[in-house]
């Protein structure tokens, strides 16, 4: 018998437009070569331009899905994502201590790329109190990060940066990868903090408006990574290089009028002269 297939476990919402949610996650896990399994927690209608309707899955069916994939497949590491809701916050807690995976990693989904509430206000009590404290890592922007600690002022200078994934860390991870896309100027440096200390994970801007997935691309990256023995120091660098070079190249792609998806395979097409 083989060594054992890595899988990883996406429980997130559908993008009908292919370029975040679980179509990015899987995308993410095939491309890094990682088996992958879904749940599916919302089906969203959007494309490049606006997310024009958002139908919850009912939380008795998610853990259902949670249910017959757990039962049967072997999953090394969970990436959660879009949830919508408080009911669908629970019986996602609820599942993930039931069957207890190795890994879990938490990005807390609030806002898509075009501006629109992917989650509900009421129910950010709920992912503080339910799932943030179950996560190895949570990869939360600026602005989620800011939402998730209350702060009335932006998150706008590195010493706010420190400050703010110290706050989360305390809330109950294991680690927090606060991502710094948001702040002024050309760099764009990412912040690891865990209980035995921080590492700054430097990235440059890259110009393109081609930028639809990129936080639902990194988190699955981190899974992936995981999957297949990384530490967390080790899968959250692997990641940023990985949606680093899938920004990169992701105007090799021509897909819809607005911000369109990073390019998942970049590595394969370019392997086929794409």
């Amino acid at each position: 018998m083989s060594d054992k297939t890595p899988i990883a476990l996406t429980i997130a919402g559908s993008d009908s437009g292919g370029g975040a949610g679980i179509q990015a996650d899987l995308k993410t896990f095939s491309a890094i070569g990682v088996y992958g399994c879904s749940v599916i927690a919302a089906l969203t209608a959007q494309n490049t331009r606006a997310v024009t309707g958002i139908f919850p899955i009912p939380p008795d069916f998610v853990r259902a899905q949670m249910d017959a994939v757990f039962s049967d497949i072997a999953v090394d590491a969970v990436k959660i994502g879009m949830l919508g809701d408080a009911a669908l916050i629970r019986v996602v807690r609820d599942g993930l201590q039931a069957y207890k995976p190795r890994w879990i990693v938490l990005d807390p989904v609030m806002i898509a790329k075009s501006g629109d509430a992917l989650l509900a206000p009421e129910a950010t009590s709920a992912l503080l109190a339910d799932l943030v404290p179950l996560a190895d890592i949570i990869t939360p922007n600026l602005p989620e990060a800011a939402t998730l600690l209350n702060l009335e002022s932006p998150i706008d200078q590195p010493e706010a940066m420190v400050a703010a994934a110290e706050r989360l860390l305390a809330l109950g991870p294991k680690a927090v990868l606060l991502k710094g896309g948001h702040m002024a100027g050309q760099d764009s440096a990412d912040l690891l903090l865990t209980g035995e200390g921080s590492v700054w994970l430097p990235g440059r801007r890259i110009e393109t408006q081609n930028t639809h997935g990129t936080g639902c691309t990194l988190s699955s990256a981190i899974a992936a990574h995981l999957a297949l023995g990384q530490t967390v120091e080790e899968a959250a660098k692997s990641a940023k290089a990985y949606i680093s070079n899938a920004i990169l190249a992701a105007d090799r792609l021509q897909i819809g009028k607005g911000h369109g998806p990073v390019h998942h395979f970049h590595a394969q097409w370019a392997e086929r002269g794409r």
